[in-house]
């Protein structure tokens, strides 16, 4: 066994997080199975779920919970999705209004399917949070749309707080995770052409797969020429034996180094950390954000 595959199967003590035990978490799970709604704290196994619940907030994913995507990082299920629910977006708004969240967070499943990606979803979805929430945050996380500039605007004339959407891993790790790296083109696209549509645009990262310094320096930079204001760094963790492998855990330390090299590049935000997930303590970020914003 190499030293990487053993460091692999080893995880450090920093990434220990809590069984869930809090009265909230059973609250928060009994809430979204009654409304028939899908977390990505739960399709991706996200490490933070206990502690969100925990603190009544849950990222909603929208658009079902088959993504027609393969990407190998991802536990989220694969395979041909069933069409759209037409209430989804009141059961979303409902949901949130009952947790009490004046900050939600919305993303998806990727649907190749649709026409629009399932951008018209994203903005009924906003619609209709802010009518039921008066004076709510509303963060997405979108999908590409295939780079499409329209599914794009459609999400944007919404009017989202923030528009994220996440680069994952440096271009040179794209064949890694099964993507073209065509892709990762686009994703620099959508960043850049939200923020020409007027977005504050935030994206995520995560390492551990097998980057090189190299390779993270030129993603903070791909993504600053793209105008990104913020940005989330954290440990790729294996979900399942089916998905790629770790190569390395960094270390709290490293990820305070990354950190201060990323805001070096000119971020206006970032949180990095071993848990550090795109939307985790995503209200934390956008006001911190704001207040910097207006001193």
């Amino acid at each position: 066994m190499s030293s990487s595959e053993l460091q692999a199967k080893k995880k450090p003590s920093w990434l220990k997080v809590k069984f869930p035990s809090h009265q909230n978490f059973f609250s928060v799970a009994n809430l979204l199975k009654r409304g028939e709604l899908h977390t990505i704290c739960q399709s991706a196994k996200c490490p933070n779920i206990s502690e969100c619940w925990t603190h009544r907030t849950a990222t909603f994913l929208i658009l079902g919970d088959t993504c027609t995507r393969n990407c190998a990082f991802c536990a989220v299920k694969k395979g041909i999705p069933s069409p759209p629910s037409e209430d989804e977006a009141s059961r979303v708004a409902e949901a949130a209004l009952i947790l009490g969240l004046r900050y939600v967070v919305i993303t998806s499943v990727t649907r190749d399917d649709l026409p629009d990606g399932g951008a018209s979803c994203f903005a009924e979805t906003i619609k209709i949070v802010r009518k039921k929430i008066d004076a709510v945050k509303v963060e997405v996380l979108i999908p590409d749309f295939k780079g499409s500039d329209e599914a794009l605007m459609t999400v944007i004339a919404a009017q989202p707080d923030i528009l994220n959407h996440n680069v994952e891993v440096p271009v040179s790790l794209y064949p890694a995770i099964k993507r073209p790296k065509e892709n990762y083109k686009v994703t620099l696209k959508v960043l850049k052409r939200a923020k020409e549509f007027g977005a504050i645009t935030k994206s995520g990262m995560m390492i551990g797969l097998g980057e090189t310094n190299k390779d993270i320096l030129q993603t903070f930079s791909d993504l600053r020429r793209a105008s990104c204001n913020l940005l989330t760094i954290g440990q790729y963790l294996q979900p399942t034996n089916n998905n790629a492998h770790v190569t390395k855990y960094y270390t709290p330390l490293e990820f305070e180094q990354l950190k201060k090299i990323a805001l070096d590049f000119g971020f206006e935000g970032v949180e990095a950390g071993p848990l550090v997930r795109s939307s985790y303590r995503a209200h934390r970020m956008y006001n911190t954000f704001v207040e910097k914003r207006a001193n």
